[in-house]
C-alpha cells in the first residue's frame, strides 16, 4: 500500500470502537514502521486558554482543544496552515503541517495563518492500518484544508462521505443507531 500521509480515514459505520466511531482522521505519517494521525472531528470541552495557555498567541484562546486520538492523551500537537511551509516541523500536505518541537511562537505567528490544537493522537503499528483498510474499517478519502479547520467539525464525517458521492453519500445519511430509524 502506498503511503496514506495527507489522506483522510473516514470510519465505516461498522467501526464501533468509541474512540473511532464516525471519526475522520488526517494521516500525518505512514510508512513501514506504522502510522499516526489526528482525529479531526472530536472537539473537547477544554479551551486552548484553559488547557495550553502557552499557545494563546498562535491559536484563539477560546478555541477548543481537539481529542486527536487515544494514544498519549497528554501529548499536545498543533496542526497549522503555513504561509511559510518551510518553517513547519513536518508537512502533511502542501501547506498543512505540524509545529516544530522547538517552536519559537513569535516567529511562527507570522508563518501560519490558522492552527488547531490536539491532545493525543491515533497510532498504528507496522501493517496494522493496512489490515484495517483491507477489512473496510476505513474509507480513504482525499483531504481538503477545510477538513482540518472547518467551522463545524461534528458534521465532518457526513460531509466527507457526501463529497465522495455514490454509495458513500448514502452512508452519510445513515443514523448513528440504525435500529432507531
Amino acid at each position: 500500500m502506498d503511503s496514506l500521509r495527507g489522506q483522510l480515514l473516514v470510519a465505516s459505520p461498522a467501526l464501533i470502537d468509541p474512540n473511532f466511531r464516525r471519526a475522520v482522521i488526517l494521516i500525518g505519517e505512514h510508512n513501514e514502521e506504522g502510522a499516526m494521525g489526528l482525529v479531526l472531528n472530536r472537539p473537547s470541552a477544554a479551551s486552548v486558554g484553559e488547557a495550553v495557555p502557552d499557545l494563546e498567541q498562535l491559536v484563539d484562546p477560546l478555541a477548543r482543544v481537539f481529542v486527536g486520538g487515544p494514544v498519549r492523551p497528554s501529548a499536545v500537537l498543533v496542526l497549522a496552515e503555513w504561509e511559510e511551509p518551510e518553517k513547519a516541523g513536518m508537512l502533511v500536505g502542501e501547506r498543512i503541517g505540524f509545529l516544530p518541537a522547538e517552536a519559537e511562537f513569535d516567529a511562527l505567528e507570522q508563518a501560519t495563518s490558522r492552527a488547531r490544537v490536539f491532545a493525543g493522537y491515533a497510532g498504528w503499528g507496522p501493517g496494522q492500518l493496512e489490515g484495517e483498510v483491507e477489512r473496510s474499517d476505513w474509507v480513504v478519502a482525499p483531504a481538503d484544508e477545510e477538513d482540518v479547520f472547518g467551522e463545524d467539525p461534528e458534521e465532518l464525517w457526513p460531509a466527507v462521505l457526501e463529497r465522495l458521492g455514490g454509495r458513500f453519500a448514502l452512508l452519510a445519511r445513515m443514523p448513528v443507531d440504525p435500529s432507531l430509524n
